[in-house]
């Protein structure tokens, strides 16, 4: 079977968007999807930028968060079935841990992990899938429960363990800020200040739900203008989303000596922040989250009843929606700070 995707050839360079072969037999674990829809999350620019070092499995393919049909399952699969529809997300869910699949490519190997997204068939692991049911939610948002929703809310529920008391400080208004603005204000939590280092993404901000926004120019400027918003009221919970480390840093020193610091975004490799350490030998927290500790087997069906019933609203969250074959203007709009997330819809999606 043929199949059409977009490649990561060499780091830093433009997707290539060609055909490839998928393995003509499933092993142990395996589910083969049509993809209908994908998110581009700022997890895939960091990967074709190599900003965790040298890439050591190209070519390969990407992407972590979308909605598929189920095609095939391997006989030991049993959480879902021919036919179903489901979120395709990173974290381990329930099922196998398939091996990966090895695709081919112009005579060669390509690589890929047990989840991709940026093709329209992939082969991925029983694990990486979760089965939901028909859905009124349209297919530009159900991408989003397979990372940037689930992610959000694992970081507010399990790790920042938000109460409606805190005072929450969030450092960046890229898909996961702006997700745990719409979570929050969901639960009726308004206390929330945004720092983005773009007016317009502030602005979209103030308009989801953050009861105040500041524009990020430097690091002292920045600090500054918190110290002067937060007075001796500093705020108990601090999230990064950037991986910029003067935002690390603020975030770790801004807040409350009690404070719980989470750490979303990753730095470039190399890059490294510098912190005073005592308050955390004194109930300072400080956590380098992965994805939320999110369970996609119980989030998304509950995140998805959420949307469902509009206690959870996407209706104002910008998607930009593109085909496959402009995928690299997607990822071009995602770099230069376009609003929202950018959505990839595949050929046959409704």
């Amino acid at each position: 079977m043929k199949s059409i995707a977009a490649i990561l050839n060499r780091t830093s360079e433009e997707l290539i968007i060609d055909e490839f072969e998928i393995p003509a037999r499933l092993y142990s674990g395996q589910v083969l999807v049509r993809v209908i829809s994908s998110g581009i999350c700022g997890a895939q620019i960091n990967e074709i930028d190599a900003i965790k070092g040298p890439d050591k499995y190209l070519p390969h393919l990407l992407g972590h968060e979308g909605y598929c049909e189920v095609l095939a399952i391997a006989q030991d699969v049993s959480t879902v079935k021919v036919g179903d529809h489901a979120i395709m997300h990173w974290r381990p869910g329930k099922g196998i841990k398939s091996s990966p699949p090895v695709y081919r490519w112009n005579g060669r190997d390509l690589n890929a992990g047990w989840v991709t997204t940026f093709n329209q068939h992939a082969v991925v692991s029983e694990n990486r899938v979760t089965s939901i049911g028909p859905t009124s939610i349209s297919s530009n948002t159900l991408p989003l429960l397979g990372c940037a929703v689930t992610t959000a809310h694992g970081v507010l529920q399990n790790e920042a363990q938000v109460t409606s008391d805190d005072a929450i400080l969030i450092f960046g208004a890229g898909g996961v800020g702006l997700t745990m603005l719409k979570i929050l204000k969901s639960r009726s939590i308004t206390n929330v200040v945004l720092v983005d280092i773009d007016a317009n993404k502030a602005r979209l901000a103030s308009e989801i739900g953050a009861s105040k926004t500041f524009k990020f120019e430097d690091k002292e400027q920045c600090r500054r203008a918190l110290e002067d918003w937060y007075q001796d009221n500093l705020p108990r919970v601090a999230i990064d989303t950037t991986g910029k480390v003067p935002c690390i840093e603020l975030a770790y020193e801004v807040s409350h000596s009690m404070a719980r610091v989470i750490l979303v975004g990753v730095p470039r490799k190399g890059e490294k922040s510098s912190i005073y350490t005592l308050p955390l030998h004194f109930g300072k927290v400080l956590v380098g989250s992965q994805g939320g500790g999110s369970r996609p087997e119980v989030d998304i069906p509950y995140l998805l009843s959420e949307m469902e019933s509009e206690r959870l609203s996407f209706s104002d969250f910008p998607t930009h929606v593109f085909q496959l074959t402009e995928i690299n203007n997607a990822i071009s709009n995602l770099r230069s700070g376009a609003l929202g997330r950018m959505i990839i819809q595949m050929e046959g999606a409704r």
